[in-house]
């Protein structure tokens, strides 16, 4: 949009008998407006609210345990919070498939490979853990404005119904296109082979927001105990639960994630105080020595451009051409907006660089790899110590809006399942089997009653044995001696015990399985205590057991 009033030249020159001359700097682009909706998908407010509840209800996913807003947190800059170096669950292994070398990915995990039935099943790289897609999250902040979303652009302008492949809207709809992805990979929030009728299917039958432990008390009374067919009555005029309206409602909730009360902003209107000395010159390395402007060019500081840098080498990620198949995209990447971009560290399509200066130094140096398609912006800059402290003061707080990283206003939302006290925790110890290896268990699933499958899967045990879930109420503090294993719940208080009869795999300690409970819609099951433990009859000369640490917390 506006792309005109955005896409700034760095100087305007008049000829003059044959001489170019600078007629002074351009003038500053306006501050930022609200991005326009296509006119079919207008924005209302019961469909913003019911956008919000479907963006960050984790009930949206096969095994309701990702939403939209697990990767795209607004208070991190609407990236992913949980993608840093720090953080193995997010490092993906690359092209070259192992772990610890240069190509390796900071991703954004999605969940565990499964099928329809809810099992798990065995991923060559991260066995039954979450899976971690290859490219980072780009930020929903501001997406309303940008033409093509991803990090390739492959989520194009024009809607089509994913069921009926009919055309729903002609233009200015990438982020309706964009909603369609996600719900159906198998990598970020589906099971093997999901399909958006199924998607349709769960939401409709699920209570909005059931899994969230803090919900904003406007949007609390708006749901006012509603199902999803009678918010959609609100927003559509219908009760019908459809793909198109899913996309649609979340997308008008994504056109409110704009940011346009920062410094910069103010700087933009006039406010020639809104930026400090140390700003100023921050802002001068920008649209100068810095060439950042280049690319980075209007109030959303992007051109929506798609370009090699050199951050690693085309053929581990082609980019743009897998849309294009047009050589001359070979490892393109959207350029994206730098508004916010101080919360959304590590930087990259592959979160390469942990931080603001690293990017800096990455620029300044020309970048690390070269390509006949290389931009040709990309070159050593030669910038001094002070400049890049100035540039990175620049990036920092002016374009930074404050409601954002207070998660205030438009970018309140209500809080996730995952990573509160509702998951269930791990606690006591495992006993090793054979190989010396103890087993693993994987309860990420939510606990709640009504819940008619709730997954717990065993990995790392002896391939082929017997394995059983101990499923009960109580718990023993320090677990008790079960024929050479610590058990820890009570048996006393047991109500499940679910008998896996020979796990998959190979070897000693390769061996896995899954298998689900239910947990019947009773309101007195609420605040009941949860404990589970897997044991495997691991044999050695004699009967012994294998286990796995258990898992326990409460039903809500």
């Amino acid at each position: 949009m506006h792309s005109k009033r955005l896409i700034l030249p760095l100087l305007v020159l008049a000829s003059a008998g044959g001489v170019l001359l600078a007629q002074g700097p351009p003038p500053p682009p306006p501050p930022l407006i609200q991005p326009p909706s296509p006119p079919g998908n207008p924005v209302t407010l019961a469909k913003t609210n019911l956008g919000k509840v479907l963006f960050w209800d984790e009930q949206l996913s096969s095994n309701r345990s990702m939403a939209c807003g697990t990767c795209h947190v607004v208070s991190q800059g609407g990236s992913d919070p949980r993608t840093h170096a720090a953080n193995p669950a997010s490092a993906n292994a690359g092209p070259d498939g192992q772990l610890g070398t240069s190509d390796d990915i900071l991703g954004s995990p999605g969940i565990s490979r499964l099928d329809a039935a809810g099992n798990y099943l065995l991923d060559p790289q991260f066995r039954l853990q979450p899976q971690v897609g290859t490219r980072r999250a780009p930020s929903v902040l501001n997406a309303a404005y940008v033409p093509q979303q991803f990090w390739d652009g492959r989520a194009q302008p024009q809607f089509v119904d994913p069921i009926s492949n009919n055309v729903i809207l002609q233009a200015g709809a990438s982020l309706e296109s964009q909603v369609l992805g996600p719900p159906v990979n198998s990598v970020e929030m589906a099971h093997q082979h999901r399909d958006w009728n199924q998607v349709a299917a769960q939401i409709a039958s699920s209570l909005p927001l059931r899994l969230s432990p803090s919900i904003p008390a406007a949007l609390a009374s708006w749901i006012n105990g509603r199902d999803y067919p009678a918010l959609f009555q609100e927003a559509f005029g219908t009760a019908g639960v459809t793909p198109v309206r899913i996309a649609e409602a979340i997308a008008t909730y994504e056109r409110t994630l704009w940011t346009g009360q920062t410094p910069i902003d103010a700087f933009f209107g006039g406010q020639q105080n809104a930026l400090t000395p140390q700003e100023l010159a921050g802002q001068a390395v920008f649209t100068g020595p810095g060439q950042c402007v280049v690319c980075h060019v209007g109030n959303l500081f992007t051109d929506h451009s798609f370009r090699y840098t050199g951050v690693r080498p085309p053929a581990e990620d082609e980019g743009r051409f897998a849309v294009t198949g047009n050589p001359g995209d070979h490892g393109r990447m959207k350029v994206p907006g730098l508004r916010n971009v101080e919360l959304r560290a590590p930087y990259f399509h592959n979160g390469r660089m942990a931080t603001l200066e690293d990017v800096i130094e990455f620029y300044d140096r020309g970048g690390d790899f070269n390509a006949p398609n290389k931009d040709p912006a990309i070159h050593p800059l030669n910038l001094t110590a002070m400049q890049k402290a100035n540039l990175a003061a620049f990036l920092r707080r002016p374009l930074t809006d404050p409601r954002v990283a207070q998660a205030s206003g438009p970018f309140e939302h209500p809080a996730l399942f995952s990573g509160s006290p509702l998951v269930l925790q791990s606690f006591g110890q495992g006993t090793s089997g054979v190989a010396g290896v103890v087993p693993s268990m994987l309860a990420l699933e939510p606990a709640y009653a009504g819940n008619a499958r709730l997954t717990f899967a065993l990995d790392h045990a002896r391939a082929g044995r017997i394995a059983a879930l101990v499923v009960g109420n109580g718990s023993i503090v320090n677990g008790t001696p079960f024929f050479g294993t610590d058990l820890y719940v009570d048996l006393a208080q047991t109500h499940s015990l679910v008998r896996v009869p020979a796990l998959a795999g190979n070897g000693d300690s390769g061996g896995y399985g899954s298998t689900s409970i239910a947990i019947a819609p009773d309101p007195l099951l609420v605040g009941v205590p949860l404990f589970a433990q897997w044991i495997v009859f691991d044999s050695t000369p004699g009967v012994r057991f294998a286990a796995t640490a258990p898992v326990g917390g409460v039903r809500f």
